[in-house]
């Protein structure tokens, strides 16, 4: 019908839909084609399935036509799903050549929430391998791009999810954050990503990473979508040990409250040295803003910043070597052939897991070791709740925390990969939150002068992902002012 779907938000495609202006067939085609034609270059999606994305869309079509339909707020809407997350009878690889082969046997629970919701699946995005990497560059179906600009990273882990949302290839996308890996490459390609609480999104289903870390987190064009996805998302699920059984609100409805009531907290931790100049403008800029716009503004302190980096890496290893050992090669995936049992696990693991993968791997075991397990590990968990103290103290005097997202935005291919620690530091403001169960989002508050975009991250209480929202949307709604 001549609709210009890449221009569109979730909601204005699904009001198409209700109102009869268009069809889900005819959306899940503009964007299956779309991503046939984008994605040779942009490399986002590791796999689509035309035809069963194309069914379910006829399934819904006939639905509204018959007057059956459950209509939600997204029915009809295309969505991607990053690729360590299960859909049954197609391919889950976290980006890994150790899981060649292998399809999923069920559904996960974030596949069966966007499947209630009416949305349609069009197929599995790249990432990091097993989600271990700050720029995407570490994966067995190579690199993904940023749309604005291709020769730099998209961030990782969950840069096929960013980069799809961002190039329109799909209005939405689940990405899953472990130490900022939704909310980095939402800053990286110009979006809006969400880690909500931990225990907030079922994460049965979710190929893991670092247990007590993992969280499936949303991507989105703008906050009013990003609520009403969140909303369709969350939610208890008793297969999941680590979900906790509280209700969902309809965050949408409650966005237009802004940051009325609310106070933002400005922590001197997260701007010191290491800020590119145009991050520091874009949100010294922003702040100014705000205080234009009399929000109340509160200067805090969160004195275990500067453990963050070190903690993080310590514990996210430690529960990765534990999670990865079960790739031996004879459960599924690859298996490499060897004389031994033994020569057949390390035949299969050193052909199988990338040199990221290895690297954490070898950490997490070393920390776990007998000789070293007090000094880093058992201690890192001590420092892990001074750092959960930290913040209730700090949400005390304040109802969000704001930071930039990225000390720098998207980076060039090959820039930072023979430092893995400064790779690591892309992450320095954005782990604090996972290694507090707490829900952060990142919106784009500019762009330096490059035209690369610049995000700034808000951190809320525990379960508080409401007042997470309405500060996004009150900040779209200043910058849109101008």
């Amino acid at each position: 019908m001549g609709v210009s779907f890449e221009k569109l938000k979730a909601r204005e495609i699904a009001a198409l839909i209700a109102a009869g202006d268009c069809t889900c067939t005819e959306t899940a085609d503009f964007f299956l084609s779309r991503i046939e034609s984008l994605n040779p270059k942009i490399n986002a999606f590791i796999s689509v399935d035309r035809a069963a994305a194309m069914a379910r869309s006829e399934e819904l079509d006939r639905a509204l036509q018959s007057g059956k339909a459950q209509m939600s707020p997204l029915y009809g809407v295309p969505v991607a799903l990053k690729d360590n997350m299960q859909v049954k009878g197609q391919p889950t690889t976290c980006a890994s050549r150790i899981l060649a082969g292998y399809e999923a046997v069920y559904d996960a629970g974030i596949t069966l929430k966007c499947l209630k919701a009416g949305m349609v699946i069009v197929g599995k995005t790249n990432l990091d391998e097993f989600a271990m990497g700050s720029s995407n560059e570490n994966s067995a179906f190579g690199p993904v791009r940023n749309p604005i600009d291709t020769d730099k990273v998209p961030g990782g882990s969950s840069g096929g999810s960013a980069a799809a949302v961002a190039a329109a290839m799909t209005p939405l996308a689940f990405g899953s954050d472990t130490g900022g890996s939704v909310r980095l490459p939402a800053a990286f390609c110009g979006i809006v990503g969400l880690r909500p609480s931990y225990g907030r999104i079922s994460r049965y289903g979710l190929v893991a990473f670092a247990s007590s870390l993992d969280q499936i987190g949303p991507f989105a064009l703008d906050t009013t979508d990003m609520a009403l996805v969140l909303s369709a998302a969350a939610g208890y699920d008793r297969r999941d040990s680590t979900s906790v059984n509280q209700s969902v609100p309809d965050y949408a409805a409650s966005l237009e409250q802004g940051l009325a009531d609310l106070r933002i907290g400005i922590p001197r931790e997260y701007f010191g040295e290491g800020i590119e100049q145009p991050v520091r403008n874009a949100i010294d800029n922003l702040i100014n803003g705000l205080r234009a716009d009399r929000v109340k503004l509160v200067d805090i302190s969160l004195p275990t910043t500067k453990y963050c980096i070190a903690i993080y890496y310590i514990i996210a290893n430690a529960e990765a070597s534990s999670n990865l050992a079960r790739y031996d090669g004879v459960k599924y995936g690859l298996r490499v052939d060897a004389d031994s049992l033994i020569d057949m696990y390390c035949a299969t693991r050193t052909a199988g897991f990338g040199v990221e993968v290895k690297r954490r791997i070898m950490l997490g075991t070393y920390v776990l070791s007998a000789g070293y397990y007090d000094a880093y590990y058992r201690r890192a968990l001590k420092v892990r709740s001074l750092i959960r103290a930290d913040f209730e103290e700090a949400f005390k005097k304040c109802d969000l925390i704001l930071s930039p997202t990225s000390p720098s935005t998207a980076f060039a291919f090959g820039e930072r990969t023979d430092d893995p620690l400064k790779m690591y530091l892309s992450d320095v403001f954005t782990v604090a939150a996972p290694l507090a169960g707490l829900p952060a989002i990142s919106l784009p508050c500019g762009a330096d002068p490059a035209g690369l975009p610049i995000g700034v991250q808000l951190m809320g209480r525990y379960f508080d992902e409401e007042s997470l929202l309405r500060g996004s949307y009150h900040i779209e709604r200043m910058l849109a002012r101008g």
